[in-house]
């Protein structure tokens, strides 16, 4: 089971590091994900910037979240001093 996200931190040229209630961190690229409609009213950086944990997940409003499974799966291990 992939653990649930309890932190994320959108950073910039549009990057979230994520924070897993296993502790691992790992960075993931949203840039490749901008061109589905889904995804790409996070174009715009002030809406991008306002990620946030709800349930385990991230979300940005009501109509656009990312799984933890996604996020975990195809993000990047982060190790301490990196981010």
């Amino acid at each position: 089971m992939t653990p649930d996200v309890v932190q994320v931190k959108p950073l910039a040229d549009y990057c979230l590091e994520a924070i897993f209630d296993t502790g691992e961190r790992r960075c993931f690229d949203m840039k490749p994900y901008l061109s589905y409609p889904a995804f790409s009213p996070l174009a715009e950086n002030s809406l991008f910037m306002k990620a946030r944990v709800a349930c385990g997940t991230v979300v940005w409003n009501d109509e656009i979240d990312l799984s933890p499974d996604t996020l975990y799966l195809r993000g990047k291990p982060l190790h301490d001093g990196a981010s």
